[in-house]
Formats: structure tokens, sequence, C-alpha cells
């Protein structure tokens, strides 16, 4: 899957994206639509079950996901990630839904 096919779903799942710079990793920045103080959890897992539909369809294989958030087009918000072994360790219920989501919140940077 490249970049334009990616940002189709993605946008399908009604994330705003605004650039997919490659795709192993995967490095996506997206437009959120709660530009508040705080990331939005729902939004997030928006994004993320994007990939994880995309996997279970044999269509992305997992790889590190590297997501910015941005408050408007030219101001970062904040940024996480997704590591590839949590979406296998997902697909193969290794770990819980509950587990990974806590993964992916940890890595929110604190201050930026």
């Amino acid at each position: 899957m490249d970049e334009s096919e990616l940002e189709e779903e993605l946008r399908n799942f009604g994330v705003d994206v605004h650039d997919i710079g490659d795709v192993d990793p995967v490095e996506l920045s997206y437009i959120t639509a709660y530009p508040g103080e705080e990331v939005n959890h729902m939004e997030m897992g928006k994004v993320l079950n994007a990939f994880i539909d995309l996997q279970e369809e044999s269509e992305w294989e997992p790889s590190r996901v590297e997501a910015t958030v941005l408050r408007f087009e030219d101001e970062v918000m904040n940024t996480w990630y997704a590591k590839a072994e949590w979406f296998e360790g997902l697909r193969d219920y290794r770990i819980s839904e509950t587990e990974f989501s806590t993964r992916v919140l940890e890595t929110l940077e604190k201050d930026l």
C-alpha cells in the first residue's frame, strides 16, 4: 500500500490527513477536529482503528505508526506512536484492546 492509498483509506475513516511522509514506518500528520488543550483520545482511536481494519483485511502489513496531531495546518498539538509489534500482538490476541490503547496513550509527548 502506497502513501496515496493509505491516505484515501484514512480519509474514509474520517481522518483529516495533512500528510503521509512514508509507509514503513508510517509517518502521518493529521489535523484534529478537536483543537483543545489535549489530544482527543477517541480521534486517536479512529486513526488506530483504520490501521487495525486494514491489517484485518490484509491490506496493510503492520509497521510502526508515527503520528503528529496538528491543531491547525501549521501548529503541532502533540505526537504519538504505535509499534508494529503492538498491532501484531492485538491481532494475535497476545495483548488486549485495553493494553494496546494504554501503550499508545503512554506515547503522547508530555510538554510540546
